[in-house]
């Protein structure tokens, strides 16, 4: 006799995909399931990579990608959407407008721009129509130090600064902000800072000794589903960094170099 079919929430990720498997809409795709979501997925880019470089990255036209963002809204009920490389202006653009019409409850952006082997994943001239296209129709941006200096144009240093980026981050519209800690040069713990409105949380974990490829994708992964599936912004937080140190702690190494990888199912599917 079988089951009955259970429902799932469904989160969609709009980003590029990396032929390694480490980062990207591959990343993402992991995270869902780990989260015990459905994953669906948009390619803005494809990407020839590996654990030691970008060395190609072909940009579907937007006919395309707005087909495959047509195909996915007219079917499913879309929870949250996850967006991570977005390459260049037309694509942003094109995101934009659908978003629009589909309205979705949550949107988590990943501003991506440079990948782990320094790699450009935004051209130059798409990094004001980022900021004021899509970081106001977010429902939570998760910079990185690096990604929020682009946004701001200053640098982001101590934690006073940190504190002022996210007041300031929020000023271009964004509904909530993740300033993400880990590239903070002090060599204390990580300490990732979120904030709404005027109010601040923060969330610390144990630095580890680890050259580490795609977390930014999974902890904006994992907020999209912690959201998709119900839990306050707090509590998706603390569930989502708690996954990606639980992922990295776990990383492992399958390629020549030594970046590492995430153990995205480390707790079990």
């Amino acid at each position: 006799m079988s089951r009955p079919l259970r429902n799932s929430s469904t989160v969609l990720t709009i980003a590029g995909s990396d032929s390694g498997g480490g980062a990207g809409v591959q990343a993402d795709l992991k995270t869902f399931a780990a989260h015990g979501v459905h994953g669906v997925c948009v390619l803005t880019a494809l990407t020839a990579q590996n654990t030691r470089g970008v060395s190609a990255i072909h940009v579907p036209d937007v006919a395309f990608l707005r087909a495959q963002l047509e195909a996915v809204f007219s079917d499913f009920t879309v929870a949250a959407v996850k967006l991570g490389m977005l390459a260049e202006r037309s694509v942003i653009e094109t995101v934009a407008s659908v978003l629009d019409q589909a309205r979705p409850a949550h949107v988590v952006l990943d501003p991506v721009m440079v990948a782990t082997s320094g790699a450009r994943l935004l051209a130059a001239d798409a990094l004001a129509q980022l900021k004021n296209e899509l970081v106001p129709r977010a429902s939570l941006i998760t910079p990185n130090l690096p990604e929020a200096e682009l946004l701001l144009g200053r640098t982001v240093g101590c934690a006073d600064e940190a504190e002022r980026a996210v007041g300031d981050l929020l000023s271009l519209g964004a509904a909530t902000v993740l300033l993400k800690g880990g590239h903070a040069q002090d060599g204390g713990d990580v300490l990732d800072l979120l904030g709404r409105g005027e109010q601040r949380w923060q969330f610390r974990h144990e630095r580890l000794a680890v050259r580490a490829h795609g977390t930014g994708c999974t902890l904006a992964a994992a907020m999209a589903s912690n959201l998709a599936l119900g839990l306050d912004l707090p509590a998706a937080c603390a569930r989502a960094t708690d996954y990606v140190h639980g992922a990295l702690r776990n990383a492992y190494r399958p390629g020549g170099s030594d970046l590492a990888f995430l153990d995205h199912g480390w707790q079990g599917y």
